[in-house]
């Protein structure tokens, strides 16, 4: 097994949990399970592949994991961050065992590309096919940004390097499931741009292409710096054209299609139609204690 730790954060994931689980059975000697109290067996599959289970109360994603590095007692010199409904496949896990142990020093971070299973079907085109993301890194050299929505590991020091294997998102439950989180993605969401606007909590830092991939560094400057400057009646309708037409995501068949319409235009509407309704809430607030207290009523996240 490589000298590796994996995080898994869990809230009701016996759907997927025990197929993630025995894919990194033969790979990290620590799994670490950070529940936040699901009431089906999630805590009865982790404890049964071997995995150590913490609970803490959830209030994002970004707070929950950080909580999971500062508190699970991790030996490891590498740690990994997956999602229940993730998979690492065997040439990828081959692939860590192999090149971890001999990466120079001044290596600190390893991209992993992600791709999406949607439907059934692998979605290749619309800009969806892989992701380049931060999900490997050594122990004290990495953090997950303080972000409400799209937060991303940044190593501290050292540089990146990038594997090949085989690494895919996988959920199995329904549509139903997918727009009922897409709908709390998209206040999260709304949350973020928000604040960059108005300030009411603090900012993290830069995205900076050496502390993440280049990927997720140049998405998110496009995002902040261009697409959230432009009405959302105009973006989210040009977003879905470019993923599905210049993109060719056509060609990810009628799986594709809904996914596209979905997640590339009903959900960037969404959270269009979320930054302007929340955006007059308090239009007539200036304080940004005011402002969190208010925004907390009518979302009921936890903003500090």
């Amino acid at each position: 097994m490589a000298d590796l730790a994996v995080i898994i954060l869990t809230y009701n994931e016996s759907i997927h949990l025990e197929r993630a689980l025995r894919h990194i059975k033969h790979l990290a000697n620590e799994i670490f399970v950070i529940d936040s109290f699901s009431t089906d067996n999630t805590i009865e599959i982790a404890k049964s592949h071997g995995a150590t289970v913490l609970q803490n109360r959830f209030v994002n994603y970004a707070k929950q994991f950080q909580w999971a590095l500062e508190n699970a007692p991790i030996m490891s010199s590498w740690i990994m961050r997956l999602d229940a409904d993730e998979i690492i496949e065997p040439d990828l896990s081959t692939e860590i065992n192999e090149k971890l142990p001999s990466l120079p020093l001044d290596v600190t971070g390893i991209n992993l590309r992600r791709k999406l299973i949607f439907m059934n079907r692998t979605i290749k085109y619309g800009g969806r096919g892989v992701l380049v993301l931060l999900r490997i890194w050594r122990r004290g050299h990495a953090e997950i940004e303080d972000r409400w929505m799209d937060e991303h590991m940044i190593v501290r020091e050292g540089r990146t390097v990038t594997f090949l294997g085989g690494f895919s998102d996988y959920n199995l439950n329904n549509l139903t499931f997918f727009t009922e989180k897409h709908n709390k993605y998209a206040t999260r969401e709304a949350i973020d741009v928000l604040n960059q606007r108005l300030c009411f909590m603090p900012r993290p830092e830069r995205m900076l292409i050496e502390k993440s991939s280049l990927q997720a560094a140049a998405k998110r400057y496009v995002k902040e710096e261009i697409y959230n400057k432009i009405p959302f009646q105009i973006s989210s309708v040009a977003y879905f054209l470019y993923r599905y037409i210049v993109r060719l995501g056509f060609l990810d068949g009628k799986e594709g299609l809904i996914y596209h319409v979905l997640q590339g235009f009903w959900y960037r509407f969404l959270v269009g139609a979320k930054i302007q309704e929340l955006s007059s809430s308090v239009d007539d607030l200036r304080e940004p204690e005011a402002i969190r207290e208010r925004l907390h009523r009518i979302t009921g996240l936890t903003l500090k």
